[in-house]
């Protein structure tokens, strides 16, 4: 008998329903988030009849990882594009376990996508070296705001150096208040502790990617280092979910939203709805990418002059994401 089990997963608990093919209830439960409770309340129905669907929420991949063990498929289903489906006036964990049993039932449950393991850790990875990096820019606009309050003192040495090994020796000496004396000094400890737990995630990142051939191909992209090169890895994952370049541009949020009514169509801001760890990797990628080729400095220059400069940087952007898409379902490196 084919099963169908829907999930609920919230922080310390979930909320499970099994359905059958004709819509009967068999069982709905409230379980603690542990492997043991799930084998438990899915008990006679497990196996490769049986196939389950739980929201892409917060930590998803644990229960994911739980069921996949149990049952024959494990569905992801899109949290956005499912509330247009099941919205309802009246909402519990049971109701919401039960409803997306019946979704994945009548097979409306709208998918996505179920990211490999390696490309999680690597996700993990890249997002922990991003906070450390945002947080030491907080960090460092807190020492130059610190050192405003001292113009005469500031006047000595140049803004862009200050960081420089001179730099902070160059803090370390300055007569301050003592107020300000404690909490540059505080400030500074926390940089260079920071400074090294970027060392150490690079470190990690670069063992993690020095087998996956993907890596060195879009490495040859001009713009794209390392760092760029796994996050397109770790974000598009499986390139066959993106038929078409124009698929992955709006994944990455790289088109306009588009307004047609009355025969007149026009465009606006590119979309809100994205991947915005793409979206921010391409545009950082620009200014890089124009320095070393000729030709993306061209096209930059020519938009840029019709269009303004925002629209040029957003459309060089979508045009490195083709070359890498290129780069990638041809399993080459890139030429210019």
């Amino acid at each position: 008998m084919k099963t169908f089990v829907g999930f609920d997963f919230h922080k310390r608990f979930s909320y499970g329903a099994i359905v059958t093919e004709e819509g009967r209830i068999l069982k709905r439960e409230r379980l603690d988030n542990h492997p043991k409770a799930v084998t438990r309340f899915l008990g006679r129905y497990a196996g490769s009849e049986c196939v389950a669907v739980l929201e892409a929420t917060r930590n998803w991949h644990v229960m994911h990882d739980w069921l996949e063990e149990h049952v024959g498929e494990v569905t992801l289903a899109h949290p956005l594009k499912l509330r247009m489906i099941a919205e309802a006036s009246v909402k519990t964990d049971k109701i919401d376990a039960t409803l997306l049993a019946h979704l994945l039932r009548a097979n409306l449950i709208p998918r996505a996508h179920v990211s490999s393991r390696p490309a999680r850790l690597i996700r993990r990875l890249l997002r922990h070296r991003i906070f450390l990096v945002r947080v030491r820019t907080m960090v460092k606009n807190r020492i130059h705001d610190l050192l405003d309050r001292h113009p005469l003192l500031r006047s000595e040495w140049a803004a862009e150096g200050v960081f420089s090994n001179t730099g902070v020796g160059w803090m370390r000496q300055l007569a301050l208040p003592e107020g300000d004396r404690f909490l540059l000094d505080s400030d500074l400890d926390v940089l260079g502790d920071l400074d090294e737990q970027i060392r150490r995630a690079e470190k990690m990142l670069s063992r993690v990617g020095r087998a996956d051939r993907r890596v060195h191909r879009l490495k040859s992209i001009p713009g794209i280092g390392a760092f760029i090169s796994m996050l397109l890895v770790a974000e598009i994952d499986d390139l066959s979910r993106f038929p078409r370049v124009e698929k992955l541009h709006a994944y990455a949020g790289l088109i306009p939203t588009t307004h047609a009514s009355g025969g007149k169509v026009r465009h606006g801001r590119v979309v809100a709805t994205c991947n915005k760890y793409l979206r921010w990797a391409m545009i950082e990628a620009v200014w890089p990418a124009i320095r070393k080729d000729p030709g993306l400095r061209r096209y930059y220059d020519r938009l840029a002059r019709r269009k303004g400069a925002n629209t040029a940087k957003v459309a060089t952007a979508r045009r490195l994401l083709t070359i890498a898409y290129r780069v990638l379902k041809e399993n080459r490196e890139y030429r210019p």
